[in-house]
């Protein structure tokens, strides 16, 4: 089949990423479902997958991707066959199954990632377990495959952890990527109020077309003062922010009293150095989110198939194009999301 392959970690990623039309196909097993790959989109996890993230035990040449949309081709075993032929949407973050110990309480699953853990779906054709995976009809699979993991990774953030409600105001940060975006598009979704910070001017000026009430240009100064202005010195209810360390200080002091830091991911450090005096005497609260369940993936679909959430999308590369996108990605550059067309040649 044909595949975007990362050959060896190393970085930069992108002298690794090759294309190919001879990688081996996959075949489903056991409660899963082949599916023929339309679109895929790229993440920031396709930079760590390239780079060796911790933890990262793939074999390489290896297949990164947990954003995919495709048309089902074959089930395995244990599988119902009507499966066949209908279009699908990947949720990547499989959960694993522990068996339970009587000396040990039960804790949330540790979770399988699907284009971190194992192959992904930047190929002709992916494998995954049917409870991962949601019919999406006659939609776009370029709009679903941006939707998938950014939006979902939004949700559970904002929305289960952080206990967002309609007309807070929300601090949005690094705007561009895709899990910003979907931060700011559910903020918007629930009558917020929004502020946005970038390295950017021209990517503040693309978030106010879509919404955004305030922006904020990071030059590395401390812009808590900015955010703050901005809602009358009180600060904000809820931070969303990805970029961590370089970050952090201004993410918490832009908070207002009982406000809430959301954080799945920290692109620039995970060290960062915090004040817990601000913490406890503003009783400030600290979420950690990482992707979401099955459940919380039907709910934010559904306002996708409503129309109620629409994905940006940054530029659409054929397969053979795939490393471009890469190129993009590792630059930065991109305001959205980054989808590869499996459908041309």
């Amino acid at each position: 089949m044909r595949a975007l392959t990362i050959q060896r970690q190393g970085d930069p990623v992108l002298p690794n990423i090759k294309f190919v039309s001879d990688f081996p196909s996959p075949t489903a097993g056991r409660g899963e479902v082949l599916v023929r790959t339309e679109a895929a989109a790229l993440n920031h996890l396709d930079l760590w997958v390239g780079r060796g993230l911790p933890g990262i035990d793939l074999r390489y040449p290896a297949i990164s991707g947990s954003d995919g949309c495709g048309v089902i081709e074959s089930v395995g075993p244990e599988v119902d066959p009507s499966w066949i032929g209908r279009r699908v949407l990947l949720n990547a973050a499989v959960p694993k199954v522990s068996p339970l110990r009587p000396d040990l309480r039960p804790a949330p699953p540790d979770i399988f990632m699907i284009g971190e853990h194992g192959p992904g779906c930047l190929a002709e054709y992916f494998v995954a377990p049917v409870g991962n995976v949601l019919e999406v009809g006659d939609c776009d699979p370029i709009k679903a495959a941006a939707f998938g993991l950014s939006y979902l990774t939004a949700w559970r953030m904002m929305v289960v952890q952080a206990g967002l409600r309609s007309g807070m105001q929300v601090l949005i940060t690094g705007i561009g990527g895709g899990v910003a975006l979907a931060a700011l598009g559910i903020a918007r979704h629930f009558g917020c109020e929004t502020i946005v910070t970038s390295r950017h001017q021209e990517k503040l000026e693309l978030a106010r077309g879509l919404g955004a009430n305030h922006t904020v240009l990071d030059v590395g100064q401390d812009w808590s003062k900015e955010v703050r202005q901005c809602t009358k010195k009180r600060g904000v209810d809820l931070c969303v922010d990805s970029v961590g360390k370089a970050i952090h200080g201004s993410c918490i002091k832009s908070l207002a009293r009982g406000g809430c830091f959301a954080t799945c991911g920290a692109t620039t450090g995970s060290d960062a150095t915090t004040d817990l005096t601000r913490v406890f005497w503003n009783q400030l609260r600290i979420v950690g989110s990482t992707m979401g369940d099955m459940r919380e993936f039907r709910e934010v679909l559904a306002l996708f198939q409503s129309g109620s959430l629409t994905p940006v999308v940054d530029q659409v590369f054929s397969a053979e194009r795939g490393a471009d996108a890469f190129a993009r990605l590792e630059a930065g550059q991109q305001f959205g999301k980054l989808v590869v067309d499996w459908r041309t040649r």
